[in-house]
């Protein structure tokens, strides 16, 4: 009867879930589509009107590409799309100035252009640039006016989304880290709670459902890295965010232990399954451990990450050793014995990003110093 009601909860509860991520994703994603917005109308009004461009289109293209194609990187972004934009339209007018226009020049324009790029060690963002400026003025065999009219959108588009990212419309930082980093958390700690239950109830299948749905939160934790870092570099660049500095080195700190934290984890619930399937052992201290592991995770984001005191995080973390020793002494076999080790390694991680240095935290979680 159990199986049955866990079949037809489960397409309800994957369209609750995928509604949700939508619903995140576009509060999370929605300061850029308006600072996209803002940036395009800001560059065509300067092209246009001020420097009277005769190609206006240009930079507003380039302000969105800034914007939208590297939330955490936008100077990096802004400086690849001037530089090949201007290999591209260097080559294409040397080029065409000395061989002409035509089909086969095109495809010369955009080689020499796509290999002056890798000659200068640029980046897959510059050789594209250099190679789609190098196609589109090659084949119309442009003077020199129109290659540097296009430098010089691509330079107004970069600066204006540079400052409308920065200065006229940042993003919130702390809300960005919160809209992503909190869903992130919450299945970090929902997995491995349903993982103590499966170990606690030798619930085989659901031991392989929390590991299926722990594996496919890797893109989610990815974007979130990304977010994080960008929400760090905007309160480093915007003066209107930098009061949040503190907050936000506590959040990249966390975040690269974070990751590894999440790492030992999937291999915790990959190895608890493996003890179910097998038949061994499971004294009561070892899925007691998994689950103080996931409390003190969402300590960690609660408390820890604005600033509180880190001392009730850190107790639950050392209750989920004092779990895994006295499970331990009980007695386990390998994969019990594997799965303890990763809950000491997760616990570490978790001590790290606390605030404790990487010896004494391997130490408090019953590891080698080194380690």
């Amino acid at each position: 009867m159990k199986v049955f009601s866990r079949l037809r909860s489960a397409p309800r509860e994957r369209v609750r879930r995928t509604g949700q991520g939508v619903y995140e994703r576009l509060r999370t994603y929605l300061i850029v589509a308006a600072q996209a917005g803002l940036a395009a109308e800001l560059s065509w009004f300067i092209t246009r009107d001020v420097l009277h461009s005769a190609e206006p289109l240009f930079a507003p293209a380039v302000a969105i590409g800034t914007i939208a194609g590297a939330i955490g990187n936008r100077i990096r972004r802004t400086l690849e799309v001037i530089a090949g934009l201007t290999v591209g339209a260097m080559v294409a007018h040397l080029v065409t100035r000395a061989i002409g226009g035509g089909p086969a020049q095109t495809g010369v324009v955009v080689a020499l252009a796509i290999s002056a790029a890798v000659a200068i060690r640029g980046t897959g963002a510059v050789t594209a640039q250099a190679g789609g400026t190098a196609l589109l003025l090659g084949s119309v065999a442009p003077g020199p006016d129109l290659a540097v009219s296009k430098t010089e959108s691509a330079v107004v588009g970069g600066v204006v989304a540079i400052a409308v990212a920065y200065l006229i419309l940042p993003l919130n930082p702390m809300r960005v880290a919160h809209r992503i980093v909190r869903p992130t958390v919450d299945a970090f700690a929902r997995e491995l709670t349903a993982t103590a239950d499966a170990l606690t109830h030798r619930d085989l299948q659901q031991a392989k459902d929390a590991l299926q749905r722990f594996s496919a939160t890797r893109e989610q934790r990815q974007k979130a890295t990304e977010l994080v870092a960008a929400a760090q570099q905007v309160v480093v660049l915007s003066p209107w965010r930098r009061r949040r500095l503190g907050m936000m080195r506590r959040y990249q700190h966390a975040a690269e232990h974070l990751e590894d934290a999440y790492s030992s984890a999937c291999e915790m619930v990959k190895w608890a399954t493996a003890t179910i399937r097998a038949g061994e052992p499971v004294p009561a201290g070892l899925p007691a451990s998994i689950e103080h592991v996931g409390q003190a995770l969402r300590l960690l984001y609660r408390e820890v990450l604005p600033g509180r005191e880190p001392d009730p995080m850190r107790t639950r973390a050392l209750q989920a050793i004092k779990d895994v020793n006295e499970a331990c002494a009980e007695g386990v076999e390998f994969s019990g014995g594997v799965v303890a080790t990763r809950v000491r390694a997760t616990v570490s991680e978790l001590l790290q990003a606390s605030g404790l240095p990487q010896a004494e935290a391997n130490k408090q979680a019953g590891l080698k110093a080194d380690v």
